[in-house]
C-alpha cells in the first residue's frame, strides 16, 4: 500500500501530519504536483513533479496508483475515479470518500458548478483550521489503523 497526494491543493498543515504519519508507518508517501513541492529527507517519502496543464497530477495518480492504496485529495472527480479503481480517497478535511457517497458528491459538485456558472456566488470552502486538520489527522489515523491491521491478518 503506497499513499498517494494531490499535493496541488494539499495544506501545509495537512503535509505535515502525512509526513509523520510516513515515518511512523513506514508506508511510502508520495506527493504529486505540477511543481517543486519540498519534502523531508526519508527514504520512503518523495516528491514527484509531474508537468504543468489542466489535471496532469490527476491524470498521474489515477495511471500510477493501484487498489487498496490510500489517496488524499478533495478533488471529487478524481475521488470518484479512483474508487472505481479500489483505491481508498480521504478528503484535506478528513471526508472518506466511499461507493456509497461519492455518486451524491459527484452530484452536488455539479449542482454548484452550474449555479456559479449562472452566476449565483456561493461563497466557497471555508478557511482550513484546527478543527479541519483535527478531522483529517483523525480520518488518516482511523484508516491507517485499519489497513495496517487488515494487513497483519492477510500476512497470518
Amino acid at each position: 500500500m503506497k499513499i498517494w497526494v494531490d499535493a496541488d491543493a494539499c495544506p501545509v498543515a495537512a503535509r505535515d501530519i502525512l509526513y509523520r504519519a510516513a515515518r511512523r508507518t513506514g508506508l511510502e508517501l508520495i506527493m504529486v504536483a505540477n511543481r517543486a513541492v519540498p519534502v523531508p529527507p526519508d527514504a520512503n517519502i518523495r516528491s514527484l513533479q509531474v508537468s504543468q496543464g489542466f489535471d496532469v497530477a490527476d491524470n498521474f495518480i489515477v495511471e500510477n496508483s493501484e487498489a487498496n492504496d490510500l489517496v488524499i485529495s478533495s478533488d471529487i472527480p478524481l475521488a470518484a475515479e479512483l474508487i472505481a479503481k479500489g483505491a481508498a480517497v480521504v478528503s484535506f478535511r478528513g471526508e472518506r470518500y466511499t461507493a456509497d457517497n461519492i455518486k451524491g458528491r459527484l452530484n452536488i459538485r455539479d449542482f454548484m458548478e452550474t449555479m456559479r456558472a449562472s452566476g449565483v456566488q456561493s461563497g466557497g470552502q471555508s478557511a482550513y483550521g484546527q478543527r479541519e486538520k483535527q478531522e483529517f489527522a483523525n480520518q488518516l489515523d482511523r484508516y491507517l489503523a485499519q489497513a495496517v491491521a487488515a494487513k497483519g491478518r492477510r500476512s497470518t
